[in-house]
């Protein structure tokens, strides 16, 4: 690495980099999306979308977006518009494989938790897929078997979710206009 790793907001200039690490990870598994996906996801809550920065290249990222408990997003479909809910949904974290073992995941999973309780998201879930359950387990999230996952995430892919923890008094602070969590 040319520089200590940095957690910043997802640029538009960086969604083919974004699109690279996803093909790269989930090559061969299905569940790759592309980049037009992507970015519809991005879009509809940038605030909660981050890279990971190494100055000359992306190590990875997170693209977190307000779905509804119990459900995520079509994986056929791209996103139209952001939900109102306070629970904020991890879609995808990666990191570049050459830097896996790091810490850097939970890193950037903790970066968002951050931002969840600052936008006051009282709530947050996932899918596990790729077997990485225990992941998501060691950070906090309790699986929920009984909340069927359709097949396009991959075999034995599991929703999971955890209680936002509470920062402080501002991390509560809703929208003007609409009263939802700010996305």
């Amino acid at each position: 690495m040319d520089h200590a790793p940095r957690v910043r907001a997802l640029a538009d200039a960086d969604w083919p980099r974004v699109a690279a690490l996803e093909a790269a990870a989930y090559a061969g598994s299905g569940l790759t999306e592309g980049q037009a996906a992507l970015e519809s996801r991005g879009r509809v809550s940038p605030g909660t979308c981050f890279v990971l920065d190494l100055g000359d290249r992306l190590g990875g990222y997170v693209l977190a977006l307000p779905y509804p408990e119990s459900a995520f997003p079509d994986l056929a479909a791209p996103e139209r518009a952001a939900h109102r809910t306070a629970n904020l949904h991890l879609h995808d974290l990666v990191v570049d494989e050459r830097l896996r073992g790091r810490g850097l995941g939970a890193r950037l999973a903790g970066h968002l938790t951050a931002v969840a309780a600052d936008r006051g998201f009282e709530r947050m879930s996932l899918v596990a897929v790729a077997g990485l359950e225990g992941f998501w387990r060691g950070l906090g999230y309790r699986a929920h078997r009984d909340i069927e996952v359709p097949s396009g995430y991959g075999p034995h892919a599991l929703y999971m979710s955890t209680r936002v923890p509470v920062r402080g008094p501002s991390n509560r602070k809703k929208r003007a206009d609409d009263g939802a969590p700010r996305p």
